[in-house]
């Protein structure tokens, strides 16, 4: 296992609430990249995009995960990391990255209104669109993956937890 561990999936998927208990079962610190860019910035989520739009927050989000440092930590990011190729590089260099996948029916009704939830999105895009494109790169970027559909976030956990322990580089968690 390297250093650190990264969660990357769809927003709703339980990337930060797994982390958090993953990290305090590993020992590990916890760091969200939400949370940090708002505390970077003094703003929420809502208000970035609002200001900056879809493509000037993206390369926020970018910038300020590229420059994350952290030792045995888990990093839960924001939905729309793997937009940002350099940040995705440096996770890669500092970590395993694991997708914490979900069916996107389940999604819908844990999400609720995307603009609300500071989910970053282009005008007029739906989450089964949103889905579809962020779904390619979760797969493209991910060391491993962890089903976390139909589980609550202690079997989310303990699924990965396996996924942790096993030696092998196989994409899949089955």
């Amino acid at each position: 296992m390297k250093n650190n561990i990264i969660l990357i999936g769809m927003p709703g998927v339980g990337k930060s609430t797994a982390g958090v208990i993953l990290a305090k079962n590993l020992n590990y610190a916890f760091l969200d990249s939400d949370l940090l860019i708002q505390q970077t910035t003094g703003k929420r989520l809502q208000e970035l995009i609002r200001e900056r739009g879809t493509d000037g927050f993206l390369a926020l989000e970018n910038e300020i995960n590229a420059g994350i440092q952290a030792e045995r930590t888990v990093i839960a990011t924001g939905g729309s990391a793997v937009y940002g190729a350099e940040a995705m590089e440096h996770f890669h260099r500092i970590g395993t990255v694991i997708y914490l996948r979900i069916a996107a029916a389940d999604l819908d009704e844990r999400l609720g209104d995307l603009d609300a939830r500071g989910v970053t999105h282009k005008e007029g895009q739906t989450l089964a669109d949103l889905y579809r494109e962020r779904t390619v790169l979760y797969e493209r970027y991910a060391d491993r993956i962890v089903d976390a559909g139909g589980k609550d976030i202690a079997a989310t956990v303990d699924a990965l937890r396996r996924c942790l322990e096993e030696d092998g580089g196989e994409k899949e968690d089955e």
